[in-house]
This record gives C-alpha cells, structure tokens and sequence, in this order.
C-alpha cells in the first residue's frame, strides 16, 4: 500500500469511528446535547466550563371542572466538561506509515481515551444510581436465575417509569456477570443468528428487551463497617436530601444504598410511580451521596425525599425510631453491572478551542463523527528537537435522570 503523509486531519479522521466502535456504555447513552455545541466549533469550550441540563417540569391531575393553576418548577442537573488525551511522538519514518499501519497506531492510542470515558461513565452510574437488585451478589448459576436478573431488572425500570417501546433499554455487565448470564441463557430456545452470536463473540445478545454490552470497567462498590440493621431515625415527617439519625456505630460509604423499612405496613417509606404518584409496593431505595463516618449523625442521600406534589417520590416519610436498612453486608465488595433507559446518564462531547498553525503550532484538525469530537494537533518541541502530536477530547457526564436505571450488584 502507498504511504501516506500523516496530517492531523488523517488521524483525526482515522481516530473517530475507532473511538466510537470501543465505547461499550458510552455509545448507548443519551447524546442529545451534542447541538449545543454546534454553534460554538470555531470558538470552543473550555475545561471545567458547567453546562445545566433542564429537566421538564412535572404537574399533577386536576379532577373535576374547577380550574388549579400549578406554578412550573424546571429543575436542572450540571454537567461539567473536563479534558484529557493521548500524546505521541511520531517519528519521520511512522509520519509516512501505510494507512493500515497507521489505524493500527491510533487505534492503540485512542483505547486509554475510551477506557476513561466509559470508567468516569460507569463511576457516575455506582455513584448517582439509587436503585440496587440482586443484595447477595451471587452470579446466576441456573438458567431460571439467569432469566430472573433480566426480568428483574426489567420491573424495577417499569416501576420507575422508563420507557419501554422505544427499544432504549440497555445492561452493561462486567466479565463475571457476562459469563454467567451466556451461561444461563445457553439452554434456551433464540433465534439461531442470537446463538450464533453468543457462541461467536461470548458476549450476551439482545434479549428480554435489553441491549447488552460488557465493560471491564463496571465499576465496584464497597460497603462500609455500618451494621446492615442500620442505626434509628431521629425525628419524624423528615423530607429532603438529609436524614436526621442516631450516631452511627460503623462507617457508611458513598454509593451505598439503602432503605427505609420502618415498623413495617404504612409506615415502610414506599416509591411511587411517577406519574401516578401511587404506591409500587416496593420499598423506595436511597444512595448515600458521600462518606460518613462512625458517629455521623445526619445521613446524605438522593432522591431526597418528597412526600407530596408534582415531584412525589415516596409515600411517607420516614418512620421515628426506626432503622433504616442497607442494602447488601457489611464491608462486601459489589460490582455495580447496570440496566438503564438510554436518557438516564448523558454523555457530551464538545469542541476545544484550536490554534491556528504557524509558532510552533505545524498541524491541528478538529472532526465530528455521531456525535463524538477529537482534536489532534502537532507541535514543534524546541527542547528535545522532535514533532509531538496530541489527541484531545473534551467531555462530561450527567446522571440526568438516575431513576431509570438500576445496579445489579454481583460478586
């Protein structure tokens, strides 16, 4: 094949659809901010600049013919870029690499700037998911458990209200997870392209209505020293992202998920559907949203808590003298493998702000692909006397709407 003189626009082009095809949870995120930025390509964004999401509002049924004016709440949810990338040092000869051989190099080079997304991505999910199934962590070992992770996880998004006919169901798994769900679902009856599919790559296939990826960097969840049995409720008719408690007699660390079961009856704090505002029957689960330590009287969670109006989230409050319930043991380990609608987390990509060429500057390019964007710039080091190019990306995440999701804790 004919070399070819690397500009940063080959690699830029070469590096985009690589980036894409190596995302396993980011590809199948809400992206639709991606026209914000449009507008902006030529002066860019800059690291740490905030973006606040809208949320649409939420109002309740009137009955009867008497008009209830309802005022419009619009809540929002930041979402803050950061950059990050990969710097190469091409010498003369791999400046003038065949294309094959060059896709071999970007491709090397654009895996630690996938493997990062997807991490912060699935670090985001463990942390601002509230919803946990699966408590013992135990993999699947028969077919029917297998089949009940699936199903399972499928209920909790109906109970939370995600929508279903949209084909925008996912489950991001990690190995151990993935082996055993390909395991569980071998015996099954699918059409044979699916168990082609799962016999060829080893990966689970579209099934139950989820679109399954794996991804090494499922992130891992690690209880803290607290008695599952919790500590007391210390006050009544608690609402908000603070609960008031006892001091707590072990640590609680962020990411844990909890309930509040109370004496049982009326007084469990149920979740409620979100447009109904009626009872699932299932108690409500809560994630603890930074460190306490032994001692700690108040306990930090999302949702927080709302007992009535247009954003209802529960039934009750949370019963007095009562403990609250953690979900899984003491000081375990969990991986947080996650089942969610396409809008529950959102992934941005935006423009960097180029130099022109010329001091110092020899080439930069700036592509967009689907939504993805990466700039590549070479350089003149005075001091070492060498070419160096830089890949860039520039992104951030937001857990626009955590309730459509759930983890699935697995040991």
């Amino acid at each position: 094949m004919t070399n070819t003189l690397l500009t940063c626009s080959i690699i830029a082009k070469a590096a985009l659809p690589i980036l894409e095809n190596m995302l396993s949870f980011s590809k199948n995120v809400n992206r639709d901010w991606e026209d914000e930025f449009t507008g902006n390509m030529a002066r860019g964004y800059a690291p740490g600049q905030t973006i606040n999401i809208k949320r649409p509002p939420r109002y309740t049924y009137r009955a009867g013919a008497v008009a209830v004016p309802q005022s419009t709440v619009e809540t929002s949810v930041p979402l803050t870029l950061s950059q990050g990338g990969v710097d190469l040092g091409f010498t003369s000869l791999e400046k003038t690499l065949s294309l094959t051989r060059m896709e071999d190099k970007v491709a090397a080079a654009i895996a630690p700037i996938c493997n990062e997304i997807d991490r912060q991505g699935l670090a985001l999910a463990r942390f601002s998911t509230f919803n946990a199934l699966n408590p013992t962590g135990a993999l699947p070992a028969t077919q029917l458990a297998a089949v009940q992770i699936l199903t399972d996880a499928n209920r909790r998004l109906d109970e939370m209200g995600a929508p279903v006919r949209d084909g925008r169901r996912n489950i991001i798994t990690g190995p151990g997870l993935n082996g055993s769900l390909v395991a569980g679902f071998s015996g099954l009856f699918n059409q044979s392209e699916k168990i082609n599919g799962q016999y060829r790559t080893g990966y689970m296939q579209d099934s139950f209505g989820l679109k399954p990826g794996m991804d090494q960097n499922v992130d891992t969840h690690t209880n803290g020293t607290q008695a599952v049995a919790g500590v007391n409720i210390s006050g009544a008719n608690q609402t908000g992202s603070s609960i008031t408690i006892a001091a707590l007699t072990g640590t609680i660390t962020r990411g844990t998920v909890i309930t509040f079961p109370g004496s049982g009856g009326a007084n469990t704090v149920f979740a409620v559907n979100p447009q109904s505002r009626q009872s699932t029957g299932v108690a409500a689960q809560f994630v603890v949203t930074a460190d306490c330590a032994v001692g700690a009287t108040s306990l930090p969670i999302s949702p927080a808590i709302v007992t009535s109006g247009a954003f209802q989230n529960v039934t009750t409050s949370p019963q007095n003298a009562q403990p609250f319930l953690i979900v899984g043991a003491a000081s375990t380990a969990y991986q947080c493998n996650v089942a969610y609608h396409r809008d529950a987390f959102t992934l941005a990509m935006a423009p960097l702000w180029a130099p022109t060429s010329g001091k110092g500057v020899i080439d930069v390019a700036q592509e967009s692909y689907e939504g993805f964007t990466i700039k590549v710039t070479t350089f003149y080091d005075g001091i070492n006397d060498k070419p160096i190019t830089r890949l860039d990306v520039l992104f951030g995440w937001a857990a626009t709407y955590p309730e459509l999701a759930t983890k699935i804790y697995s040991i």
